[in-house]
């Protein structure tokens, strides 16, 4: 019988890890939710029991995975009442492994290294799992767990994690403001986002099969100061993204100019 499971966290990550592990038959016996409604909703799905009280925690299931916010790790692992032999992970790209070692002898990372929203299903055949394990038969209990989501899974270190990490926060939290500064310019001249969004698609297609670094184009990396410097002309009343503006520009330019 596969292990047993208990959920600490029923928000994004929770939800849809939760209920995708659900799927692929491993039985999760507990939520649990600092809101007690959302962790009921949740368990309801899993067909598992559920708690607001983190004293209420289930001893009895052999894995728990803590798919909480980065800064309420270290003190929902401290809070838990269980044995220190216990396997213990997060599901954090920047929280260092180390907030669990404090806490218990066997303690991971099993982390899906995605964006995920309440109103899109993932498809985890195509989203890495970077796993980290102290010991050898941890790692194997998230090996195996990776494998049945049908996911790519890799061994990342704690550095390495980060790192990755920093550059997620580059690839899409920085790009998706971009698309949001976007949307703002065309929106000010009543243009639709929607002339916009082939553009994007067909950049992030591109990048599938060749390096961001070849496909680069635009008038920084062409060398074009004409049409620069009327861009920067439009964005005067704009010099936050004028200043946005110049500094992508010079590192174009430096990078790949």
């Amino acid at each position: 019988m596969p292990e047993r499971i208990a959920l600490i966290g029923a928000g994004r990550v929770g939800g849809h890890l939760g209920r995708r592990l659900h799927q692929a038959g491993w039985p999760i016996v507990q939520v649990y939710s600092r809101n007690p409604d959302k962790a009921k909703s949740l368990a309801a799905q899993l067909g598992a029991g559920f708690t607001g009280d983190l004293n209420a925690i289930s001893r009895d299931a052999d894995l728990y995975i803590l798919a909480v916010s980065d800064d309420a790790i270290g003190e929902v692992a401290g809070a838990l009442p269980l044995p220190p032999d216990k396997l213990v992970v997060h599901t954090s790209g920047a929280t260092p492994s180390d907030e669990l070692h404090n806490r218990f002898a066997r303690y991971g990372v099993f982390y899906p290294l995605q964006t995920f929203s309440a109103d899109r299903e993932p498809d985890f055949s195509n989203i890495p799992i970077c796993l980290f394990a102290a010991d050898t038969a941890g790692y194997d209990l998230l090996e195996r767990l990776a494998r049945s989501l049908g996911s790519p899974y890799y061994a990342v270190d704690d550095r390495q994690r980060f790192v990755l990490h920093v550059a997620a926060v580059f690839v899409n939290n920085f790009t998706n403001y971009l698309y949001q500064v976007g949307e703002d310019i065309a929106h000010s001249e009543q243009l639709s986002f929607d002339l916009l969004r082939p553009l994007i698609l067909e950049t992030a297609q591109k990048i599938q099969s060749a390096s961001p670094a070849a496909m680069q184009t635009g008038p920084a990396i062409r060398g074009d100061a004409a049409t620069v410097e009327r861009h920067l002309a439009y964005l005067a009343d704009r010099p936050e993204y004028a200043e946005l503006y110049r500094m992508l520009t010079k590192g174009i330019n430096a990078e790949m100019g």
